[in-house]
């Protein structure tokens, strides 16, 4: 293969995974380490993209993890999981894809594993975030995008 056609060739790298931001609040301590009951666990994912140099992309993939014991919010956790991948000679029409499913997907581990630290480190046990399927999420979000530029 000459150095051309190696040059061509598509490339995805993953040039650094960081914690952006973590946020932790039990706005109810000391009182709700005595309340009894399991807490109703609310967890809001969602992830943003962006152009940051030629080929290169950030990801964020934001988590918001609420708990409640009866109408008293045990803990807010929110944090934000960053990625930042060179993408070169890949097709346009893969470049979304590509950071709504394969940049997630990526760095998922990395959020869970973080809500989970910081959860038990406000005193609870350990959260244990379900996998996600990013790639339903994609098709659900450009479904709804196709829905609204319909004329009615």
């Amino acid at each position: 293969m000459s150095e051309q056609e190696q040059a061509a060739l598509p490339v995805f790298n993953i040039e650094k995974i960081y914690l952006k931001d973590l946020s932790v609040e039990v706005p109810n301590a000391p009182a709700i380490f005595l309340e009894q009951g399991q807490p109703q666990i609310d967890v809001q994912l969602r992830n943003k993209s962006e152009a940051i140099d030629n080929g290169i992309y950030q990801t964020v993939l934001t988590a918001e993890v609420t708990a409640k014991v009866g109408d008293k919010t045990a803990f807010v956790v929110e944090a934000h999981q960053a990625g930042i991948f060179r993408a070169q000679n890949i097709p346009q029409e893969a470049i979304e894809p590509m950071l709504a499913v394969g940049c997630p997907n990526i760095l998922f581990p990395y959020l869970r594993e973080s809500v989970s630290d910081a959860v038990g480190r406000a005193g609870f046990p350990a959260l244990y975030m379900q996998p996600v399927n990013f790639e339903a999420m994609y098709l659900q979000q450009r479904a709804q995008a196709q829905a609204q530029q319909q004329p009615s």
